[in-house]
């Protein structure tokens, strides 16, 4: 998940695009309507207290070597949002609405042209338009203490990165997959029921922690985010994060460091047992439902190289691992690691290189499952148990409301998890792709 600017740096239908956006938007429009009618704000008054927002992201990928067959695929997503600051507004101290709306559209090109289920264009998922977000912010303790809940995911919350606008990849961006396949951690723009707070210990060190409700059943495509019922839901995501982190404004050499977990209380599906204990394929029952998995992780973003500290042209690294503690998973543990170089060439000092290189490896039961399965289909040889995706990307910045993305990607041993009837292996894939944001608040308001 990301737009441009990043929400993480905080946080197709067959209906017309614009009716579509206009049925969620509904939410945004009822919260002026309501400051509106308090008396408290007048209609002359409302960009003091409203900070409008809105974007467009599209990310065209085409497979051009390797994988499944060649092909290509454009996903996009329109973000309408707004801040309401509520202390201005009403005298709520330190208190912010936060009103989000989406609309996701296009294909995706992983499953029929690579052949995996990662993708490369991170946009693509949660199809449709979709109230993404209605929370309540507020602040305690002069701002050490803050406390946001409603209708959100938490993947804008927690192992999100700001770094994350410089990627197309859904392997590393917007949060590492691992989190995701292993699971039930919510993910933008499908909202549920949550919140998370922060404590800030001191000016740089800080402790989150949040729940939140799993949003599988909202997933389906029909789901517009207007249904707050909680009868579906089969449990919580706890995560939990202790972080050290700077900016461009208190720190020569901007970093973050972080370490945390999360616990899954929901239920998944074991990737290849039944609830007799054995191995679903052969004995042709159900995959067992279970209940209860965690994880761990360790992530790092540190500035390296900065020639001119009046400048933001540096270098700056990133790594994180991630790996389970318990439940029945299909990886066993993801590595990433990469780099964002800010300034290119002379003149061009915001324009970005960025790499990036993430590897997943996959558990034994689950490599066990795809194997029983290629037998059964008179396949041969034993999947993979490792899918390495890499991208480097350079980022064009034409002015501050539009940027223009184009990326190369290699990945190799394009898993099988998509399609478990496959009989054999697929070759590497080499992956073209571009991506493109739009401030479109920006270009309307400045």
């Amino acid at each position: 998940m990301r737009f441009f600017p990043s929400l993480i740096s905080e946080i197709s239908s067959r209906k017309p695009l614009m009716t579509k956006v206009s049925q969620a938007g509904s939410t945004c429009g009822a919260t002026i309507a309501l400051l509106l009618a308090s008396g408290q704000v007048s209609a002359k008054d409302m960009p003091d207290y409203v900070n409008f927002q809105a974007s467009y992201t599209g990310e065209a990928a085409a497979n051009v070597n390797g994988g499944q067959q060649r092909g290509s695929a454009y996903a996009g997503q329109l973000f309408v949002g707004a801040d309401f600051d509520m202390e201005k507004a009403s005298d709520w101290k330190d208190t912010t609405i936060h009103v989000a709306v989406t609309n996701r559209h296009g294909q995706n090109l992983a499953p029929k042209y690579i052949g995996n289920s990662t993708s490369v264009q991170e946009i693509y998922g949660g199809q449709n338009s979709r109230l993404a977000r209605f929370t309540v912010e507020k602040h305690f303790l002069d701002g050490q203490l803050q406390v946001e809940a409603g209708r959100t995911v938490a993947n804008i919350s927690f192992l999100g990165s700001e770094l994350c606008q410089y990627f197309q990849t859904n392997s590393a961006c917007g949060n590492p997959t691992f989190v995701f396949r292993t699971s039930n951690f919510t993910w933008w723009p499908v909202s549920s029921w949550g919140g998370h707070a922060k404590f800030w210990l001191n000016d740089k060190t800080y402790f989150h922690a949040g729940v939140y409700e799993e949003n599988t059943p909202h997933q389906a495509s029909d789901d517009h985010g207007l249904d707050w019922g909680v009868e579906d839901s089969t449990g919580v995501v706890l995560p939990v994060t202790l972080g050290y982190q700077t900016t461009w404004d208190n720190d020569d050499y901007p970093r973050r460091y972080e370490v945390g977990g999360w616990y899954d209380g929901a239920d998944y599906t074991d990737p290849s047992k039944d609830e007799n204990g054995d191995y679903a394929a052969l004995s042709g029952n159900d995959y067992a439902t279970r209940n209860g998995r965690s994880g761990v992780f360790a992530r790092f973003e540190q500035t390296v190289l900065r020639p001119d500290l009046n400048s933001q042209r540096s270098v700056t690294l990133f790594g994180a691992v991630l790996t389970g503690t318990s439940g029945e998973l299909i990886e066993d543990f993801y590595f990433k690691a990469g780099f964002v170089k800010r300034g290119t060439f002379p003149g061009r000092d915001k324009d970005t290189v960025a790499f990036v290189y993430t590897e997943q490896h996959y558990s034994h039961d689950a490599i066990e499952d795809q194997f029983i399965l290629r037998n059964l289909n008179e396949g041969s040889g034993r999947p993979a148990s490792m899918q390495a995706m890499m991208e480097l990307s350079y980022g064009i910045h034409v002015n501050d409301n539009i940027r223009i993305q184009p990326n190369i990607h290699y990945i190799v041993n394009p898993d099988q998890f998509g399609d478990k009837a496959r009989q054999e292996d697929l070759s590497d894939a080499v992956v073209l792709g571009l991506r493109f944001d739009i401030n479109l608040a920006g270009l309307l308001f400045q």
